[in-house]
């Protein structure tokens, strides 16, 4: 694993200690390592959503739509 040396303002190493301690982090790098992967995980799904939206559309979300998934999943639950 690599290291990184970060620089904060007494206020917000302040709010990181207090967060690792009420959160039950271990240390201030697991909880930075979370926001982190959270941060990744939002950058992604904007990207997904933003790819969604310029797609054309494959199909129609009306009534017959969801009527077509509610079978399918009650399809895959019976097998």
């Amino acid at each position: 694993m690599s290291t990184m040396n970060i620089s904060l303002p007494e206020s917000l190493k302040s709010f990181v200690d207090e967060q690792v301690g009420e959160r039950g982090y271990g240390t201030s790098s697991e909880y930075l390592r979370e926001l982190i992967r959270r941060d990744q995980d939002r950058v992604k799904l904007r990207g997904l959503l933003l790819e969604g939206a310029s797609s054309p559309a494959a199909a129609t979300a009306d009534k017959a739509y969801f009527e077509d998934i509610r079978k399918r999943v009650r399809k895959a639950g019976k097998a």
